[in-house]
């Protein structure tokens, strides 16, 4: 309920206020996503990491235009979306996904999970969540709700504020874990929609309890896996698709 309330002003905020010279909208969110994604991608070709298996990113390219064409439907305003997708063989990157469709896998996971196709889409499709619901952008103007001063300073310094330091990060968590189960929802709803079978989906979630040094644990940023793949076997028992976010 305090974060509801705390988002209701936020949004209130975001309206009225001015982060510097310029309003926190979408185009300012996604404007900024890709620039840090252009210079995450130069620092990746530089270290010769990006991209390195071919055959996989042809592959990873063929699941998100299945799911691209689903969000599309789901989320008209996707459309205009330049979506994009890369890869790093940096053995300590993660996957995620930027504001306006700019994601990114890592090999060393993909390798580890020896994910299938069908479980690389749930992959995905929760990475995709985060951006077509607007996650960052609510978790930019949370933290201005909460951090006030960052209200006067340019935006580069909340985006660090959000990554690196530690209070913002703690006062974020609890957003951020509910948000993991939004995407989590949403994404299952999108790749079921998208044709991908239930057995595939759910097996990403049994990979995820598997590979977990503490399964039923919450981490500072996530919720349990434990609990995440209780949900999705929920789901799948129950084969409802509409139990699942429909939209923003």
């Amino acid at each position: 309920m305090q974060i509801a309330i705390a988002l209701a002003a936020a949004n209130e905020s975001a309206q009225t206020q001015k982060l510097g010279v310029l309003e926190l909208s979408r185009e300012r969110v996604h404007q900024s996503a890709e620039q840090l994604y252009r210079t995450k991608m130069a620092s990746l070709a530089a270290a010769q990491s990006l991209d390195t298996d071919v055959e996989f990113l042809t592959k990873a390219t063929r699941v998100l235009a299945r799911l691209k064409g689903q969000a599309e439907v789901a989320y008209p305003e996707s459309r205009d979306w330049q979506w994009e997708l890369h890869t790093s063989a940096d053995p300590d990157e993660t996957a995620y996904a930027m504001a306006g469709g700019k994601l990114l896998l890592s090999l060393e996971q993909i390798r580890q999970w020896n994910l299938s196709e069908n479980e690389l889409a749930m992959l995905l499709a929760h990475e995709m969540q985060h951006a077509l619901l607007d996650h960052y952008r609510l978790e930019y103007q949370l933290a201005l709700q909460m951090f006030p001063s960052y209200l006067v300073r340019p935006f580069a310094d909340l985006e660090r504020a959000i990554d690196e330091d530690a209070a913002v990060i703690a006062a974020l968590a609890p957003l951020g874990k509910e948000q993991e189960l939004e995407a989590d929802q949403a994404g299952w709803r999108l790749a079921r929609k998208a044709g991908f079978p239930t057995a595939g989906l759910l097996n990403f979630f049994k990979k995820l309890v598997k590979h977990a040094g503490y399964p039923n644990f919450e981490s500072a940023s996530h919720p349990a896996p434990a609990q995440r793949y209780a949900r999705a076997r929920q789901w799948a028992i129950a084969q409802d698709d509409s139990g699942a976010a429909n939209g923003p």
